[in-house]
């Protein structure tokens, strides 16, 4: 129950009633000793009038209306004159004196504190002014001990009605709180853990009803979240089957193009002018759908396999992706320069650090052979104490404003007409793997560069 918020609450609130009511406290047990002395002084006024009645009252009366007063001697002072009225025997000197005249507020808390906190009986003198203006002032002498006992006692009740008041108020507030704030808060939560449970399921939004101000703000916050969760998953979910329906397509799409492309081989070889004018084309159509359905498969992945580290001889992965690619240009002019050093060394996973530099090159020796000119790829690799940097600098005609917008957007990046960006999205998202970065170091008229930065991180394997 403490780590509930009515169980708390109801603890503060106890606490500070009673903290209250200790403030409460003080002034009060100064105004009952102000009280208590006050009646002293009018008990022993009344005791001094029946003397002044009768001058012949006897000894025993005489003590008996002081013992009733509860004091040991009464003055008065009359038309400026001292009167000794009633008088007994003093058990012990008079310890301090105290004027009810010319009290202030604070001087009478402080005199009622120290009486309490005082358990050495003293003896005292009390002076007043006279009910009824019988006279100037009123003087008796009077023992502490019955005084101090009756503020204790009446100190005690003051302290059990103050708890009784907290208690009562205490629970009161803690039903309130409940009702108002605890229970819809409980209510919220439950609609929370529902949707997390189902949130395809319409039932578990929320409907906005409670009356309190923050209260109704969240609950329209939450209905707003779990709405637009709602129709992302609904679109997630659509998306989802439209990727492995695509899937599906681009593999048997891929396989009847790459078919189709063994059969150009026979149509150049023609002797129909018209064929062997169109036949170029009609291959070069064929082999960008097949890139489009490798790269849309490729991408339809879930997800990339974590890389598997080790260390990398660089120059021969150059190599092998020279050669490729090379083969790959057939007649066009490119040359493909493997700058690496020889016997360099990375760590990362050399089949997806393959890829990745794949595409970068492909995707060069593809924008320079759409020119029709001469043209150059370098690959080249530096090094500091925090990563590695592969660079693919080529000098072809640069990207355009439209690619360098979406440069790693997929189906958006593409450089080329009928590009569908692709290769970059993949080789950022492997490069990622990695820890690192792909970046686009500068583009123009006189070429491109392309860094992937690899970290070295503590270079354990």
């Amino acid at each position: 129950m403490l780590n509930t918020l009515s169980g708390r609450f109801l603890i503060l609130t106890t606490v500070f009633v009673m903290l209250a009511e200790i403030l409460i406290f003080v002034p009060s047990v100064s105004r009952f000793r102000l009280d208590y002395l006050n009646n002293r002084l009018e008990r022993a006024q009344l005791a001094s009038l029946a003397l002044l009645a009768d001058d012949m009252l006897e000894t025993e009366l005489e003590a008996e209306l002081l013992a009733n007063a509860g004091v040991f001697n009464v003055v008065l002072r009359r038309d400026e004159m001292r009167q000794l009225v009633l008088s007994s025997p003093i058990p012990k000197p008079i310890g301090d004196t105290f004027d009810l005249r010319m009290g202030s507020a604070m001087m009478l808390i402080r005199d009622a504190m120290m009486r309490l906190v005082t358990p050495e009986e003293q003896v005292i003198r009390v002076i007043g002014a006279p009910v009824r203006e019988a006279g100037l002032l009123i003087e008796v002498t009077m023992e502490t001990g019955p005084l101090r006992a009756a503020m204790i006692d009446y100190g005690l009740r003051i302290l059990f009605l103050s708890a009784v008041i907290s208690v009562l108020t205490a629970l009161l507030l803690f039903g309130a709180v409940r009702m108002v704030l605890v229970k819809p808060i409980k209510g919220v939560v439950g609609h929370m853990q529902r949707y997390a449970r189902a949130p395809e399921d319409a039932r578990g939004i929320i409907t906005p009803n409670a009356g309190v101000r923050e209260l109704r703000e969240a609950e329209e916050a939450l209905l707003s979240l779990q709405t637009e969760l709602t129709q992302a998953l609904k679109q997630k979910e659509r998306l989802a089957q439209l990727g492995g329906a695509v899937a599906k397509i681009s593999h048997d799409l891929r396989n009847i193009l790459t078919s189709a492309q063994l059969f150009t081989d026979r149509i150049e070889m023609s002797e129909d002018p018209l064929v062997r004018r169109l036949a170029p084309k009609l291959v070069n159509s064929i082999t960008r759908a097949v890139s489009l359905c490798e790269g849309t498969l490729a991408f339809g992945r879930a997800e990339e396999p974590a890389p598997t580290f080790s260390l990398v001889a660089l120059h021969e992965v150059i190599d092998d992706i020279a050669e490729s690619e090379t083969l790959a240009a057939k007649d066009a002019p490119v040359e493909i320069l493997n700058q690496v050093p020889a016997g360099s060394t990375l760590r990362g996973d050399k089949e997806q650090i393959f890829r990745i530099v794949m595409n970068l090159v492909r995707n060069a020796r593809q924008a320079i052979a759409a020119t029709g000119k001469e043209g150059r790829i370098a690959v080249s690799l530096r090094e500091d104490d925090s990563a590695w940097w592969i660079l693919v600098t080529d000098n072809g005609p640069g990207l355009p404003k439209k690619a360098q917008d979406n440069l790693f957007t997929p189906f958006q990046g593409g450089a080329r007409k009928g590009g569908s960006g692709l290769g970059l999205a993949i080789a950022a998202e492997l490069a990622r793997g990695h820890g690192g970065s792909l970046a686009l170091g500068c583009t123009g008229a006189e070429g491109t560069v392309f860094e992937v930065c690899l970290p070295k991180g503590d270079g354990t394997l």
